[in-house]
């Protein structure tokens, strides 16, 4: 079963370092869908390691710009975060090989409409504050917000997906 999630122009942000990081988080998730039983948890840990890293590095860009570290995107990551070191725990206690496999479709299944929409509303910020991923550099601090954004810039802020809330409730 596999999640068969491939890079395409829909996933494309139009910030290079963002779009790097998205291909290097799907192609580690086919690698968990491709993975043979003994090799899948090296697997999905590398995965968790590159998104720890991943979002981190957005949280990092979030503050940089005025957005809060309260809001719904960042605690969207902390979520998704908790919910794959769970997986992984678990795995390791219980070899449950079908948990890892599942959850996998689900996070692909989730990171589509995150990337689509958060990521998308926080690109389109970075890009506004002509905001450089790699300087750390805010080429336009006029144009940075007032106050702090306590949402998440997009149309989505209600709750982590379904898709992933769920799997914590069965993780």
């Amino acid at each position: 079963m596999s999640s068969t999630l491939l890079w395409s122009d829909s996933l494309a942000l139009g910030l290079d370092v963002m779009d790097e990081t998205h291909r290097e988080f799907i192609a580690l998730l086919e690698q968990v869908d491709q993975a043979a039983e003994l090799d899948i948890l090296p697997a999905w840990q590398r995965l968790a390691e590159h998104t720890q890293n991943h979002f981190d590095r957005e949280d990092q860009w979030m503050r940089s710009t005025r957005f809060s570290s309260s809001n719904c995107h960042s605690m969207q990551h902390q979520v998704v975060l908790q919910v794959v070191r769970e997986v992984a725990s678990r795995v390791q206690q219980s070899n449950d090989i079908a948990m890892l496999r599942d959850m996998s479709q689900q996070l692909g299944q989730w990171f589509v409409h995150h990337a689509q929409s958060m990521d998308a509303a926080l690109a389109l910020h970075l890009r506004n504050v002509g905001f450089d991923p790699l300087t750390g550099v805010v080429h336009m601090p006029d144009a940075l917000p007032a106050d702090l954004v306590h949402g998440c810039g997009g149309i989505s802020c209600d709750s982590p997906d379904h898709a992933v809330a769920g799997a914590t409730a069965e993780a």
